[in-house]
């Protein structure tokens, strides 16, 4: 599994690129591994306001249903159309092409929530011993 050092990561398992104050989410290598086979993803719209832990949209695979839990405050200014075609994409390439929503960040010092790559592999490793 890969984790990119440039991203944040929560730990409920969605990542974050921070460019100013814009924030770029979506599921991890370990989240979508975890799914397995992706079915389906309701994302909220453009111009909805989220809240950092709380849903932004639900993902289906052949596993579970489950929300996804957003790791940053405020409001969608996009969202990535093209899993609407090919929500496949998340499986084969979840840090790029399978983004799922850019955020117009609320506030910055949330990201002070969010883990490193390093810690999120360690977080990940507690989950999978408790699991």
């Amino acid at each position: 599994m890969s984790f990119p050092n440039d991203l944040l990561y929560s730990r409920e398992h969605t990542w974050v690129r921070v460019d100013g104050d814009t924030a770029t989410v979506g599921i991890t290598d370990y989240a979508q591994d975890k799914l397995g086979e992706i079915l389906s993803v309701e994302l909220f719209p453009e111009d909805s306001s989220i809240e950092q832990g709380e849903p932004f949209g639900v993902i289906e695979s052949l596993k579970v249903t489950t929300e996804l839990i957003s790791p940053v405050s405020g409001e969608i200014i996009s969202v990535n159309e093209d899993l609407a075609d090919d929500v496949g994409i998340l499986n084969s390439d979840s840090y790029d092409t399978g983004w799922m929503i850019a955020v117009d960040i609320r506030d910055l010092g949330e990201l002070d929530n969010l883990l490193n790559a390093e810690e999120y592999v360690d977080y990940v490793e507690e989950y999978e011993e408790v699991d």
